[in-house]
């Protein structure tokens, strides 16, 4: 029998193949999906979704069915500790979960479990014609090369081995866990950064409590011990609660401690307060170390994610959101390949951008875990660190607030920064303009490899204020933002030139335009020209005076909906005459152009000038990675 061919076999029903799978199918991707498991997460496991995450999920439209879920939110994080002198704990202070001098959307963390988050994603796999196998598990796997365009062959088997099934495919992708049958066969090591390990009991349930912050995210450590108190959805809560260390004299990493011993133990911990447990959902002890897969693929065929390749501490709370950027960092890539507008090098920026991430994750979290083990912060420390709105202030800058302010940065997602390659232009990039912008040089805010700044605007066609940076979804386009500043002759003509080069034969964009453009639906408002571009245009101007079809050539017009007046103040510029130029760092006078990848991420900022020069620069930023770059410049190596 012939095997079939798929563009992707994804095994293993987490956060990352389920991320994975969801972008792919929407993008109209053949998908083999398997999991062990013969149905979602019914309990437990992963439980919070940071600030950037929630973006993420709302930029993919899944926010709002996430929230129907009523999960618990946390906003702030409570300290108790033992009490000077006396018997018990009291409370030292409490900070923000998510500080003022983050520029978040969502200043908290959302809690509820796996399953809740895991079957979101599930519905709209199926929306989009993809439904899981389960429960099937992967029985082994070959790049032999013998089909060019699927070299893959995957086996598999229903659990019980009374099925099999052969299949070949374009690429293999590991979301399996900790326990990778795939990783084990790549025969990819996992690097354990601290040698100090733990075993943690953890325990979801609904409790009767006279203890006053049982609804907020607690970090308790008394004479008896420490635990931490995770709110969840419907009146539960998480205790996390340190069993053993591998620095204990009697050191098991396979100690077993009984639901009952875990619950003894914080009550101790508790004292004077009391709890008891209506109910037990899910309970569980498990070893913990920090560690990191050596390689998250070999061939860029087939790839690895999630806690596959990283595992740490449940301190920083971030295994799954880590899995979501590397499942998205990995769907707009194979997308872009595939479909012909990227060179194939373009897969090894994955390892590249997401294995750097992983390293800093773990080194954060291992600074941060001895320091706090080391010595509790005061209540004045805590309170400097919760009041610091600005990251430049040197003063009262002790270890403790620096490593606050970089655990927030981690926690809430907006930490994440790419190194400088051909995606993220810096001064060193192989292609270089007198155009370009740069954090570095001070001639804007923004950082290529960082989200952009968020900023609200006034939506042109309807008055509808907005979110900038949430407009155009996650849909594989990159976003081309146009800082138009103030309108004037000038701007008007920069405009008028950027788009008449624009659509020059040998620009960067002509190539990717639609076969079907002129049959388009008008309605269309994000890719009615290509569908790896979307364009959208920020004037520094008050919506009344905005004329769309006076101050726009018609190509840009037809972006009516991404239209914006720049005139909704912001607290952080306050006294700005446009926020959204200012946060960004551009003068309302002049104007500049901003490319974010399809995942949010800066790719180069240039000014907007008179004359072909702000085309040719993106052509030669484009023509490094892309396969038909613009000016007939070959593709660079990523």
């Amino acid at each position: 029998m012939v095997p079939e061919n798929y563009d992707i076999v994804i095994v293993g029903a987490g956060p990352v193949g389920l991320l994975l799978s969801t972008c792919l199918a929407r993008w109209n991707y053949k998908i083999k999906h398997i999991d062990m498991r013969a149905e979602p997460t019914p309990t437990g496991r992963a439980d919070g979704i940071q600030p950037r995450s929630l973006d993420l999920l709302r930029n993919m439209g899944l926010k709002r069915a996430i929230m129907e879920n009523e999960p618990a939110k946390v906003y702030e994080v409570a300290f108790w500790d033992p009490k000077n002198g006396q018997k018990g704990i009291h409370r030292t202070g409490t900070w923000a979960s998510c500080p003022a001098f983050i520029d978040a959307r969502y200043p908290f963390t959302t809690l509820l479990h796996q399953g809740l988050i895991e079957r979101v994603f599930i519905k709209d796999m199926e929306d989009n014609g993809v439904h899981l196998q389960r429960p099937w598990r992967i029985t082994g796997f070959e790049n032999d090369g013998k089909d060019i365009t699927y070299p893959v062959r995957v086996s598999m088997t229903y659990v019980d081995g009374k099925e099999t099934e052969e299949v070949r495919a374009k690429y293999l992708f590991s979301g399996e866990g900790a326990r990778s049958f795939v990783r084990e066969q790549l025969g990819v090591k996992i690097t354990h950064k601290d040698p100090i390990a733990h075993v943690w009991g953890v325990m979801d349930g609904v409790v009767r409590t006279n203890f006053p912050d049982i609804k907020m995210k607690c970090t308790i450590h008394s004479d008896a011990g420490s635990i931490m108190i995770i709110p969840r959805e419907a009146n539960m809560v998480r205790l996390y609660v340190q069993v053993a260390s591998s620095t204990d004299a009697d050191w098991d990493p396979r100690k077993q401690v009984s639901e009952q011993e875990v619950q003894e133990h914080a009550q101790k911990i508790l004292a004077p307060y009391t709890i008891t447990w209506d109910r037990v959902e899910w309970f569980s002890v498990y070893p913990i170390g920090q560690g990191i897969a050596d390689r998250y693929t070999l061939d860029e065929r087939v790839f690895m994610g999630g806690d596959c390749c990283h595992t740490h501490s449940p301190k920083a709370g971030q295994g799954m959101n880590t899995a979501f950027l590397d499942a998205q960092n990995l769907a707009w890539k194979i997308h872009h390949v595939e479909s012909g507008f990227a060179d194939r090098s373009l897969l090894k920026s994955y390892e590249s951008e997401r294995k750097l991430i992983a390293e800093n994750l773990l080194n954060f979290d291992a600074a941060y875990a001895k320091l706090f083990s080391q010595r509790q912060p005061s209540a004045g420390e805590v309170g400097a660190a919760s009041t610091q709105t600005s990251p430049d202030k040197p003063a009262e800058e002790n270890e403790f607030i620096k490593m606050f302010k970089a655990s927030c940065e981690f926690t809430s997602g907006y930490g994440v920064a790419y190194n400088p390659n051909l995606l993220n232009w810096s001064p060193s990039h192989p292609f270089q303009h007198g155009l370009f912008l740069s954090n570095e040089k001070k001639t804007t805010n923004l950082r290529t490899g960082r989200i952009l700044i968020p900023a609200t605007v006034t939506r042109v066609s309807d008055a509808n204020p907005v979110h900038l940076e949430q407009e155009i979804p996650l849909n594989g386009s990159y976003r081309i933002y146009l800082f138009a500043g103030i309108p004037s002759a000038k701007s008007q003509k920069a405009i008028a030139d950027f788009s008449s080069n624009l659509q020059k034969r040998n620009s960067f964009f002509a190539p990717y335009r639609r076969s079907d453009e002129s049959s388009v639906d008008p309605h269309e408002r994000h890719n009615p020209h290509s569908h790896f571009f979307t364009f959208a245009t920020i004037f520094a101007a008050k919506r009344p005076d905005i004329d769309i079809d006076g101050l726009l050539p018609e190509f840009l017009a037809r972006y009516y909906d991404h239209v914006y007046a720049d005139d909704v103040v912001d607290i952080r510029v306050q006294g700005a005459k446009a926020a959204a130029h200012e946060k960004m760092g551009f003068k309302i006078e002049e104007p500049a152009v901003v490319v974010v990848r399809p995942d949010g991420y800066v790719g180069c900022v240039a000014k907007l000038v008179e004359g072909s020069g702000t085309v040719d620069a993106l052509n030669g930023y484009f023509a490094s990675f892309c396969t038909q770059g613009g000016k007939g410049s070959e593709s660079a190596r990523l």
